[in-house]
């Protein structure tokens, strides 16, 4: 099997709750949508063309949602619970 090199990206560390909200938003907007579709709809012709148009709407809601509510988690939740 071929090695394929590994990408590593370098970023600010302020930027961390942009990207992780972003990529949580894209799977979990993917993931409803195409349950959602299923459910609604079932396996029809022209399936992966709608499961892409319902994707690119749900996700204009999903990371700002994501962005907001990680926020409101970290700054006003987790930061009263002490872990150790």
């Amino acid at each position: 099997m071929a090695n394929f090199p590994t990408i590593r990206i370098r970023t600010r560390r302020k930027y961390y709750r942009l990207i992780f909200t972003g990529l949580m938003a894209l799977m979990m907007s993917l993931i409803i949508s195409s349950a959602l579709l299923l459910v609604k709809v079932g396996y029809v012709d022209g399936f992966f063309t709608e499961l892409m148009h319902s994707w690119g709407l749900a996700f204009i809601f999903a990371w700002p949602s994501a962005y907001v509510c990680a926020y409101m988690v970290q700054e006003h939740i987790l930061s009263r619970i002490e872990f150790y």
